[in-house]
């Protein structure tokens, strides 16, 4: 008989925790609003006049108002309804046309969400029931580094839960049977620290002059956070997010970096066309993810990766009936 998703749900398990990308910086300008909807919630994220962006639940306390069709006053954010202000804290601060302001709303009344900006990136804290942040989001050399620069971007919505899509860290035998390598990678080694997840590959790598080492790096702080380090052809470092719509729908974003000098040498059309390859790959892998659905039990073999115990780490970022 075929395999139906559990409950009729493709995913059972609720969206993780954690940090997630909800924008690039440059894309968030002077007195700039965006108007997300992330973690099934509608969402409006603002940067104030001292450079820091603020993320508030999107409707006005007042009369429903979408905040996002607001403008930026100062540090805080007026409804485009009625002009009222909120503040980062999430209080409201001023109203042009009262004498007062009601005081069940000059204490927080709208829900703030925390933001950290790094990498490049505007990052989000999502927790089903609104605990505090519980680590960091990790700096990277690379992406402040004089010596590197941005060489591309990408960015795609799945439909799938993220958990399927971070398994691919930890499965062997797909890079032959979807992606055409050669060989399989012939080393592995999976580390778990609390939420860091740490993964070295040694994977051969196909040039026009045949085989060359190669070795892979990828890193996870949390289930939304993830880099990639590639050297062998040409070294890579590469920026994910992977941030939930909803619990079967996750944009990904991919940010490309590598040195500056192989730029400017002639590396330059290696680099491209490897950067070229961590895409394909990925479009490769999105049709299956698109379609497979969540096995609770699932049947491994001797030649297949750590992937019970990468499953084992992400469980630790899904709280129980949050579903």
């Amino acid at each position: 008989m075929a395999k139906r998703p559990i409950d009729g749900i493709r995913f059972p398990n609720p969206m993780p925790y954690g940090w997630f990308g909800v924008c690039y910086s440059d894309e968030l300008g002077k007195d700039g609003i965006h108007s997300l909807t992330y973690f099934d919630q509608d969402i409006v994220l603002f940067r104030g006049a001292d450079g820091a962006p603020r993320a508030l639940d999107a409707y006005c306390e007042h009369m429903g108002a979408h905040l996002g069709g607001g403008t930026v006053v100062g540090n805080n954010i007026a409804c485009p309804f009625h002009a009222w202000e909120y503040d980062g804290e999430g209080k409201v601060v001023n109203i042009p046309y009262a004498k007062k302001i009601p005081p069940q709303v000059k204490k927080p009344c709208m829900k703030v969400w925390p933001i950290i900006e790094a990498n490049g990136m505007v990052w989000m804290w999502y927790h089903p029931e609104d605990v505090a942040p519980m680590w960091d989001v990790t700096p990277h050399e690379e992406t402040s580094s004089n010596e590197w620069a941005e060489f591309g971007r990408k960015e795609w919505i799945v439909d799938t839960h993220p958990l399927e899509m971070a398994e691919n860290a930890a499965d062997v035998a797909h890079f032959k049977y979807v992606h055409g390598t050669e060989e399989f990678p012939t080393d592995w080694d999976i580390k778990i620290d609390g939420p860091m997840r740490s993964g070295f590959v040694d994977a051969p790598m196909r040039t026009p002059k045949g085989v060359v080492p190669g070795k892979i790096e990828n890193f996870n702080r949390g289930p939304g956070e993830a880099w990639t380090r590639f050297s062998g052809i040409a070294d890579t470092f590469l920026l994910s997010s992977l941030t939930p719509l909803a619990r079967d729908k996750v944009h990904v974003r991919f940010s490309f970096w590598q040195k500056k000098e192989d730029a400017e040498t002639f590396k330059a059309g290696v680099s491209k066309a490897f950067i070229q390859e961590v895409i394909k790959q990925f479009e490769e892998d999105k049709p299956i993810w698109d379609n497979k659905i969540h096995l609770k039990t699932i049947r491994l073999c001797d030649g297949d990766g750590p992937i019970m115990d990468l499953r084992k780490w992400y469980s630790q970022f899904f709280v129980e009936g949050a579903a």
